[in-house]
């Protein structure tokens, strides 16, 4: 929506300014944005004399108006004045009258804009560098997806070193950017004594001998254990498990913070996890490669492996090599694996991870056509390649695209590569290579499995700035020469996450991810058999029990759905079997959990559906997609402040890899499939012989493949205005005291003083329902477009 203030400001700097050599006009539609400031700043210019007209902020008009000296109700130019008001206008503040009289009321928006961004606000009056502040696109309040502890430091930063001739006043938003983590960067340097016109914000060597000296641990206080929780304020929350740890701000080096220290070292894979922040960890925090000269476990090459360098790497300790699919026509690489290359690699002990690339160097090489036919071929030359049904296939993105190019082009080319690969099978499964922020928002939106990240290049937009993938597998940190007696060539080292992807160690296996949770349904499924043949009982429900009931099985699961059996518990566990954790989905790669999709079916079996109106919802919803609408919910309800928004909430939450939230994509595929296999085995299919068919042996058209077009059709009819009414019954409904009981529970663990479901305005909780349905609908889609259902 166009403001009436921002409206008036670009009318009255064009017409004002129109005719002044180097001007350059704005657009008068209402909206902020560069090109309105970059106008205001021209204006600015133009006033102090200065000549060419930049449309930037530079050190020039810095030093033009320090002259000048602070700007306020005593300025004797009305057009700078003026400047100042519209320009709060711009900001979201209240400017003035707008004459440039710089009465109260602009008096008191410079001291709003002053206390918001963290500096002194003692008085109205407007310095060079807040005026630089003023005619930028920086935010001093949170926006969606800021968080308080970010703003924290942000305010924190701006404070202490907004008197540093190097420093200028950062964003105080919530945001961690490239222009915060340069700050931060900037702070360490001035601590460390680095004189002001030599503190860049670059991970320089002087920066680094500094920290060498300087490693903090629990108990120590001061500067440094504030500048190194700052950086650990950044780069969380970090993944630990299904779980997600945060910290916050502080001065004292306690406990909570070692803990926290802990998690992000084992996250990103260091030798040391004590909880200190030494060298190592300072880089990990601060610089994308990190300490680019730890010893890793991976490494990739454009260059053939022989098994000689194949021994070689291996006594080196990699275990881990990535070697190119494909050399793209006109190529002199030569850099696609050779025959009898792989038979060299896997015969010394090594595995593979494979890559693709075509080009892959300009914005103009991605579009959704070109990832299809990209994904076509990748499928064609791993296939020739005998690569096993699962793998990983990473798609680069070997250049900085910015925020914008990823929106525009990355993520639909992933799109189309996601497309592609379900068209022939789903076979193989994407990955993507690129800065931590493509890969980030490569699996947020087009639901790539795992993260190659080109952390080397730390001088990327995409890397500054931005923490690690939640999903990072592989981290390229530094480019060398690998010598093995007189043989040399070049080499990545890439650090390797444990527990994410582990590549190939062999082709043209008979595999499928699925097979161990196949093979453990087989134990238990003939036990539930045997048991049910001396008393009484139905096998299906007896497997679907044991399975969810060490994580599903206490007393609101057994208020909800019954209680598992535990006379069968007993037998099986006498004959040897197990509660059953994870498998690696087939069709995207993601972990789903055996047990929470286990709960699912065993909910919808024994809570089915209405026969007569779809549109009720019931105990086996909840066992589900309910349950886990509800925990949305109660996390929209905690976050609200960073997300008013309830659509956007969802829509940056619901069905994500890479996101916290209790609701990310493998919960929706648990929800869907458990949902299917309970339908199926309900309408007469023994348990075993569903999962087989859903999952597939092998087989291309598995009941995995259609699970979202199937679950939509079967559970919610079809209609996208069912799933939103739906959902609205799934949080509104108090008929039933155990769901409504169970709905606030959920709710309030998360958000102890949420507004509930039935207590929102209408139209907050119309968004939500609908920006549910909506993202579910287009799951829906991308399934049918890429099967060209």
């Amino acid at each position: 929506m166009a403001d009436d203030k921002v409206l008036a400001a670009q009318r009255w700097v064009n017409a004002t300014y129109v005719n002044v050599p180097g001007y350059v006009k704005c657009p008068e539609d209402g909206h902020t944005g560069w090109s309105t400031m970059f106008s205001l700043t021209m204006a600015l210019q133009s006033e102090l004399a200065m000549g060419p007209l930049m449309a930037s902020f530079g050190p020039g008009t810095l030093s033009e108006l320090a002259k000048r000296g602070d700007i306020g109700p005593n300025e004797s130019n009305t057009n700078i004045k003026k400047i100042v008001e519209h320009a709060l206008f711009c900001k979201g503040y209240w400017g003035g009258d707008g004459t440039g009289s710089y009465g109260a009321a602009t008096d008191k928006s410079v001291r709003n804009l002053k206390n918001d961004a963290g500096v002194d606000a003692s008085n109205g009056l407007v310095s060079p560098k807040v005026f630089k502040a003023l005619l930028s696109m920086d935010a001093y309040v949170s926006v969606t997806g800021g968080t308080d502890t970010v703003r924290e430091v942000q305010r924190w930063l701006n404070s202490r070193y907004v008197g540093r001739s190097s420093f200028f006043i950062g964003p105080a938003d919530g945001v961690y950017s490239r222009d915060v983590q340069k700050s931060l960067m900037k702070a360490i340097q001035y601590e460390l004594g680095i004189p002001d016109e030599q503190a860049t914000g670059a991970f320089g060597p002087g920066t680094q001998a500094g920290l060498k000296n300087h490693v903090v641990k629990q108990g120590d206080t001061g500067i440094f254990v504030q500048l190194f929780s700052a950086a650990c304020v950044f780069n969380s929350p970090v993944v630990k498990g299904t779980s997600n740890v945060a910290t916050t701000f502080r001065s004292t080096f306690d406990s909570k913070l070692t803990e926290f220290v802990k998690i992000f070292q084992e996250f990103s894979e260091l030798d040391t996890r004590d909880g200190r922040g030494d060298f190592r960890t300072w880089a990990q925090l601060l610089v994308s490669t990190g300490d680019p000269d730890r010893s890793t476990l991976g490494c990739d090459t454009r260059f053939r492996i022989t098994r000689p360098r194949a021994d070689a790497l291996y006594k080196a300790g990699y275990r881990y090599v990535g070697r190119y699919l494909f050399d793209p026509p006109g190529s002199t690489l030569d850099k696609n694996i050779k025959d009898g290359e792989l038979d060299d690699i896997f015969a010394a002990g090594l595995r593979v991870f494979p890559i693709y690339q075509d080009n892959a160097r300009r914005l103009v090489d991605f579009t959704y056509e070109q990832g299809f036919n990209h994904a076509l071929n990748a499928h064609s030359h791993a296939e020739q390649y005998g690569f096993n049904r699962g793998t990983v296939i990473y798609f680069a993105v070997d250049y900085d695209a910015t925020a914008d190019e990823i929106t525009s082009n990355i993520v639909p080319y992933f799109q189309g590569i996601k497309a592609g690969l379900a068209n022939k099978g789903a076979y193989y499964v994407h990955g993507v290579y690129g800065s931590r922020n493509v890969c980030t928002q490569v699996s947020q939106h087009a639901d790539a499995a795992y993260s190659f990240v080109s952390g080397m290049s730390w001088g990327f937009s995409g890397n500054l700035g931005f923490p690690l993938p939640p999903n990072w597998a592989f981290n390229q940190i530094k480019e060398f020469r690998f010598s093995s007696g007189g043989d040399t060539f070049d080499l990545d080292n890439d650090a390797h996450r444990q527990n994410s992807d582990e590549g190939q160690d062999s082709v043209r296996k008979t595999v499928n991810p699925a097979d161990d949770f196949i093979k453990y349904l087989e134990v238990v499924f003939p036990l539930a058999v045997q048991y049910t043949n001396t008393k009484a009982g139905d096998p299906n429900r007896l497997t679907m029990e044991y399975a969810r009931h060490k994580a599903y099985g206490g007393f609101q699961w057994g208020t909800l759905i019954g209680s598992p059996d535990d006379d069968f518990i007993k037998f099986a566990d006498s004959h040897g079997a197990h509660v059953f954790d994870g498998f690696k989905d087939p069709v995207t790669g993601v972990t789903v959990g055996a047990e929470h999709l286990l709960a699912t079916a065993n909910g919808h079996y024994v809570k089915p559906q209405s026969s007569s109106n779809i549109r009720q919802v019931g105990a086996g919803d909840v066992a589900g997609w309910g349950g886990d609408l509800m925990t949305l919910y109660g996390e929209w309800q905690r976050d609200i402040k960073a997300y008013p928004s309830a659509g956007s909430y969802v829509h940056a939450k619901f069905a994500k890899i890479g996101v916290q939230s209790t609701f990310p994509l493998d919960d929706l595929i648990e929800d869907a499939d458990g949902y299917l296999i309970a339908r199926r085995v309900e309408q007469g299919g023994q348990f075993l012989d569903v999962a087989r068919e859903h999952y597939g042996k092998g087989e291309r058209d598995m009941g995995a493949l259609t699970r979202f077009r199937d679950f939509f059709e079967m559970r919610f009819g079809g209609s996208v205005d069912n799933v939103a009414a739906m959902a609205k019954g799934m949080l509104t409904m108090f008929s039933d005291p155990v769901i409504s009981a169970g709905r606030w529970y959920l709710i309030t663990q998360i958000a102890p003083h949420a507004t509930m479901p039935l207590d929102l305005p209408e139209a907050q909780l119309k968004e939500f329902c609908q920006a549910f349905a909506d993202e579910l609908h287009d799951r829906v889609m991308q399934e049918a477009n890429a099967r060209g259902l």
